[in-house]
C-alpha cells in the first residue's frame, strides 16, 4: 500500500507542480514523520515481544552476536571493496548499507502471522529488528564520518555523474 501510494503521489505532484517541488519542498516535509514512524514501529515490535526478550537473555545474545558481526562484515566488504574499485561514495554507501540489511520487518510480520506472537521464530526476527536499526544507524554515521577519506582516493570525478545519468 505505501509503495502504491508513493507512486501515485509522485506522479500527481510532478504533473501538478514539478519534480523540483517534489524533491525540494514536499519530501523534506516528511523527514521527521519517517523517523517517528520508525520509532513507533520499534515500540510496537518491542511491546509485542517484550516478555520473550526479557525472559530469554541467553537466546538474545546467541542471536545478536553473530548477527552484529554479519552486518559489519558485509558492510565492510561492500564499502571497502567499492573504494578499492574506485566507485564514488554516493554509490558505494547505499549499496553497502542495503547489502548489509536483512529486511527483518517483513520477516517479523510473516513470523507472527505464521507462528504467533510468542513463538521462538517471532522472537528471533524481533531481535533482528531491534539489533539491525541501531547497528545500521551506526553504519550511517561511519559513512558520514568517512566521506573525506573515502573520496580522497577518487581522481576521476566523471564516475559520479556517470552513475547518476
Amino acid at each position: 500500500m505505501p509503495f502504491i501510494a508513493s507512486i501515485i503521489s509522485r506522479k500527481f505532484i510532478i504533473n501538478h507542480k514539478s519534480k523540483e517541488y517534489l524533491e525540494n519542498k514536499f519530501i523534506p516535509k516528511f523527514d521527521n514523520i519517517t523517523t517517528i514512524g520508525l520509532l513507533l514501529t520499534l515500540i510496537f515490535i518491542f511491546s509485542s515481544q517484550g516478555n520473550l526478550i526479557l525472559n530469554n537473555p541467553l537466546d538474545i545474545i546467541l542471536i545478536a552476536i553473530p548477527y552484529i558481526i554479519q552486518i559489519f562484515l558485509i558492510f565492510g566488504i561492500g564499502y571497502l571493496g567499492s573504494k578499492a574499485i574506485k566507485l564514488p561514495q554516493n554509490i558505494a554507501a547505499p549499496a553497502s548499507l542495503v547489502g548489509a540489511s536483512n529486511f527483518f520487518e517483513l520477516a517479523v510480520a510473516i513470523a507472527i502471522a505464521l507462528y504467533g506472537v510468542s513463538s521462538p521464530v517471532a522472537l528471533a526476527t524481533t531481535v533482528g529488528v531491534l539489533i539491525e536499526v541501531p547497528v545500521m544507524l551506526t553504519l550511517v554515521r561511519i559513512v558520514n564520518n568517512t566521506k573525506d577519506w573515502y573520496n580522497s582516493g577518487l581522481t576521476d570525478k566523471k564516475i559520479s555523474s556517470e552513475y547518476y545519468n
